[in-house]
């Protein structure tokens, strides 16, 4: 009977040991299952995250490369610009230039065309116009006589007178021609270049020059008579003129 009565109170224990241990089973499942959803959550959370970081890192990657093309297209675009800049400079520069060039070429042909157009001359007194070609032949022979070629002198005033009949340099190039003449000792064709100028332009300014001219040639002749005769003539017809004067002297030494 003591036996039985043992046992009998010994069941309830055990069966509650046999409760906890089946709860502490159920508990530590449970556990397992939370820690493990737990896990599963994070990893996929932390792929996601990766996946995330890694879209960023290529988004981040894309737009390093967009800005780095971008600045490329920037310095192309301002090598462009400044080589654009540089050749509009360059351009103004050439039409200024050429704008310049024009102006010059125009001031040069206007330069050129009153050159040939006729013009007027003052000399010994009087005015006339002239062509550029007479003021250049008469200019040149008369820089041939300062420069004591008197052959070329001679050729350019004869030429003048020739070319020219009626120039206004008439008068002017017989008294020089006659001076050309004397230099090279041609004192025949000098009486008769001073004689013409006397004759017809007798109230020229180099008129009693002539004179003095033509009869000193006539002394160079040894022809005395027809010199004195000339000196006569400048003492009656300019009287007043410095060529008068030393024509006095002249005749004087003649007599």
């Amino acid at each position: 009977m003591a036996a039985a009565a043992a046992l009998a109170l010994s069941l309830p224990a055990a069966h509650a040991g046999l409760f906890d241990d089946e709860e502490a089973r159920k508990a530590i499942l449970d556990l397992r299952a939370r820690i493990q959803a737990n896990d599963e959550t994070a990893s996929k959370a932390i792929a996601e995250l990766v996946a995330t970081n890694t879209q960023l890192v290529q988004q981040v990657a894309t737009l390093q490369r967009s800005l780095l093309e971008l600045n490329n297209q920037l310095e192309v675009l301002r090598g462009e610009v400044a080589k654009l800049r540089g050749d509009g400079e360059q351009l103004l520069r050439d039409v200024a230039t050429l704008q310049q060039g024009q102006k010059d070429a125009n001031q040069n042909f206007d330069d050129r065309l009153r050159k040939l157009e006729p013009q007027k001359v003052a000399l010994d007194g009087r005015e006339f116009v002239a062509s550029s070609d007479e003021r250049q032949l008469y200019d040149a022979s008369i820089a041939a006589i300062r420069n004591g070629d008197f052959d070329s002198a001679a050729k350019g005033l004869g030429d003048l007178l020739e070319r020219w009949p009626t120039t206004g340099y008439g008068a002017s190039a017989r008294f020089w021609l006659g001076n050309a003449q004397y230099g090279k000792r041609d004192y025949k064709g000098a009486v008769g270049t001073f004689r013409d100028l006397v004759k017809a332009n007798p109230d020229h300014p180099k008129a009693p020059e002539a004179l003095l001219a033509l009869a000193n040639s006539q002394a160079e002749m040894k022809d005395t008579r027809s010199a004195r005769r000339t000196l006569d003539e400048l003492l009656k017809s300019y009287p007043d003129s410095e060529a008068a004067t030393a024509g006095k002297e002249r005749l004087a030494s003649l007599k």
